[in-house]
């Protein structure tokens, strides 16, 4: 039988599927672990990042093992491209009622999954969501967005707000770098999901690898919806790509800068101290959220300056999914 839970399509009656988190029983794809865990901790929102859903909220971080890509310049291959059976050691066995329980101690407002492939863990994600939605906690994931159309919607149904990882825009760079041979059911995806629930995309940028596809990048995500914030990472080789030089920052941004007319919200980052990670009234230019660059996925919010999602300046409309949230404020019932 095959698995659908991804587009690899595996054969399971061949043995455990590509991320090896899925085996056949009786005819159907079954978790191999079920409700493990590889972390669980409290971070900031905008450190996953999202910049656009709940600023300044107190996220619970969940991620597990295996993944359906195998990243050349991976910096979680350590978990992410391993047999999941060789870290299980790693792996902490927690039932959804108990992780969201323990979402709830640690006072966090949401819950992301984080670290590796969401589509790899989905009937344990959607144990977690049911017990979230009870308490009216929002989930959000990053997803590298190879699934299936059937768990693209799946996804959609247990993630208000995600993160899709578009790497590039060329089946040749997927084909060299990820280890997959079409990039269509990644682009289909990221319309489907945009129809269904909030939306960032992030591109990773390995200069003279893929840097010449950002602008094909932005024009498709301004096609889709132009108020879709976009992450362009100044990536930072591991695994197989250690020997890579680190990009040059003033001429990716440069490469940016056309883009800027008509996307919003671009953002710069992954290293320390980008001038680029401050969100602009797209109307008259004013920034509205003021956020501090840490480098290496260590975001955080200085000063949101849009209250209401609407810029005191000239009381434009701030694409956000909710409003700003304390760190320490106490989440509550009626909302997050």
């Amino acid at each position: 039988m095959k698995c659908n839970f991804c587009e690899h399509r595996c054969d399971l009656t061949k043995g455990k599927s590509f991320c090896g988190m899925y085996r056949d029983e009786g005819g159907s794809a079954v978790e191999v672990y079920p409700d493990r865990w590889c972390t669980y901790s409290a971070s900031r929102v905008e450190s996953v990042p999202f910049y656009h859903a709940w600023p300044g909220s107190r996220s619970m971080i969940i991620g597990t093992a295996g993944c359906n890509f195998r990243c050349k310049y991976c910096s979680n291959a350590f978990i992410a491209c391993r047999n999941p059976a060789d870290v299980q050691d790693v792996m902490v066995e927690f039932p959804a009622e108990k992780l969201v329980a323990m979402a709830k101690k640690l006072g966090c407002h949401n819950i992301i999954f984080n670290v590796n492939e969401p589509a790899v863990s989905l009937p344990s994600l959607m144990r977690v969501k049911e017990y979230a939605e009870k308490e009216d906690i929002p989930m959000g994931c990053l997803t590298n967005g190879y699934t299936t159309e059937e768990s693209t919607l799946m996804l959609a149904d247990i993630f208000s707000f995600v993160h899709v990882g578009l790497k590039g825009f060329t089946n040749k760079f997927y084909r060299e770098y990820v280890g997959i041979h079409n990039i269509d059911p990644i682009l289909r995806n990221i319309y489907t999901l945009s129809q269904h629930c909030h939306v960032e995309i992030a591109s990773p940028v390995i200069e003279n690898v893929n840097d010449h596809e950002l602008v094909d990048i932005a024009e498709f995500i301004c096609d889709i919806d132009p108020d879709i914030p976009w992450h362009v990472f100044r990536l930072l080789p591991e695994h197989d790509m250690k020997e890579f030089k680190y990009p040059n920052i003033e001429r990716i941004n440069q490469v940016l800068e056309a883009s800027r007319k008509f996307l919003p919200y671009i953002y710069f980052h992954n290293f320390v101290g980008s001038n680029w990670v401050n969100t602009l009234c797209p109307e008259c230019g004013a920034v509205v959220i003021k956020r501090f660059s840490l480098g290496c996925s260590g975001d955080r919010l200085d000063e949101f300056l849009a209250p209401g999602n609407i810029c005191s300046n000239c009381g434009t409309q701030i694409a956000m999914l909710g409003t700003k949230v304390a760190w320490n404020e106490k989440r509550k019932k009626e909302g997050v």
